[in-house]
């Protein structure tokens, strides 16, 4: 299917879940149009309706990995296809720590796909480079290939965002390395959102990288020693850092509930849900081989360990709606508040200036969905006024 046609006034209906109020949206073109009051008699059979999931952190899905030597094109967009079913309107292919050869091969297939594909394009919110410039210390570098890991090189970088189409929007790296502080303002001169993530700094190199332009960490509490000081530590300086958001793990695998809990009172307002899910995310539950981790399973739970080792986790195989559900049924935040982190926040970070959500003037990327005992099942997904996934219970009609 392709979304990039011209398209019919569209009336969509549903409970806004903010305010728990029917409404009714009118769509034209892709735009949000106008939101007027809806009936409210017979709401209980009317689903929810919000703005699209974006995942900042997406490394694979169903069996596909953006890592791999056979990534094409084809492959980009069924996954896309694949996450538009999970809530998902946008989207960051993550690219990680490897040879330069292979991160420039997973860069320009990606590029190669948004230019094939307007689905692609408006779907793919940029490339999440995570690495190579993180740390080598052993704990905070995670599953990387210490092979593979080099201090941050301006020249390097340059070439990958032309193989990228300038489409690399964010970039994880640890300010350890001296050549850090500079390499950051190159980032924020060019437009590139600088994270830090996979780091073993102290507290005063991640007080710099914020001075200079860093705006966020990744995945904060993961990809860390398994033993850090009481205080000082890298965690608590980026939490108390006002000027940095954080994404996080809200599989409840990775980080405890209680960790969550304190994260979003620290950063509420700055704090996005992410999924980081591998290859592994969306596959049916049993044994398999990763390239990083080798004999892993996956548990019905959606926990995936080591096959020799179950107390370590192997990675995320959990998709971000299942990360939305499992802050809400933890009771850690309302519904509004833990779907703004998945929606929202994400897009007022990379376009601080931008309309998104259900207000006028925004792209109408929608998703309706029922909320059954604190757990949300996706009903249809609406990507620039486009429906692209839908389950045939709901109904959609024009005017």
């Amino acid at each position: 299917m392709d979304i990039n046609h011209v398209m019919r006034k569209q009336l969509v209906q549903g409970i806004d879940y903010r305010s728990g109020k029917a409404v009714n949206l009118i769509i034209d073109n892709g735009i949000i149009e106008n939101i007027r009051p809806g009936k409210t008699g017979g709401s209980a059979d009317i689903p929810y309706i919000a703005p699209g999931l974006i995942d900042f952190q997406v490394n694979g899905y169903m069996g596909m990995d953006f890592n791999n030597k056979t990534l094409n094109p084809e492959l980009v967009k069924k996954t896309t296809e694949d996450l538009w079913k999970t809530g998902i309107t946008k989207y960051f292919p993550t690219v990680i720590t490897n040879s330069a050869d292979q991160i420039s091969y997973s860069l320009s297939v990606i590029n190669k796909a948004c230019s094939a594909s307007s689905d692609v394009e408006r779907s793919i919110g940029g490339i999440h480079l995570e690495g190579p410039f993180i740390s080598s210390v052993e704990g905070p570098r995670g599953a990387h290939n210490a092979n593979f890991v080099t201090a941050p090189d301006w020249t390097q970088f340059k070439k990958w965002q032309k193989i990228s189409g300038n489409r690399i929007k964010i970039i994880t790296m640890s300010p350890e390395w001296h050549q850090a502080l500079d390499f950051i303002k190159k980032c924020v001169k060019n437009g590139v959102n600088v994270s830090i993530g996979h780091t073993s700094a102290t507290p005063q190199q991640i007080k710099d990288a914020v001075s200079v332009g860093a705006r966020m960490s990744t995945h904060l509490g993961n990809g860390a020693h398994l033993m850090l000081p009481r205080h000082p530590n890298y965690i608590w300086e980026q939490l108390a850092q006002d000027d940095l958001w954080t994404t996080v793990i809200s599989d409840g695998f990775h980080l405890p509930d209680s960790v969550l809990k304190v994260m979003y009172r620290a950063k509420s307002g700055k704090m996005i849900l992410i999924s980081d899910c591998t290859k592994f995310a969306g596959m049916p539950a049993g044994p398999y081989h990763s390239e990083i981790g080798g004999n892993v399973i996956l548990s019905e739970s959606g926990r995936l360990y080591m096959a020799e080792k179950p107390e370590l986790l192997a990675g995320s195989a959990v998709s971000l709606m299942f990360c939305v559900n499992h802050m809400l049924n933890a009771g850690i935040c309302s519904l509004p508040q833990v779907w703004d982190m998945a929606s929202v926040l994400p897009a007022h970070f990379i376009e601080p200036d931008s309309i998104y959500g259900l207000q006028k003037g925004s792209v109408a990327d929608i998703v309706l969905f029922r909320l059954i005992d604190k757990k949300i099942e996706i009903l249809k997904t609406i990507k620039n006024g486009r429906i692209v996934y839908e389950n045939p219970e709901l109904i959609n009609s024009d005017i």
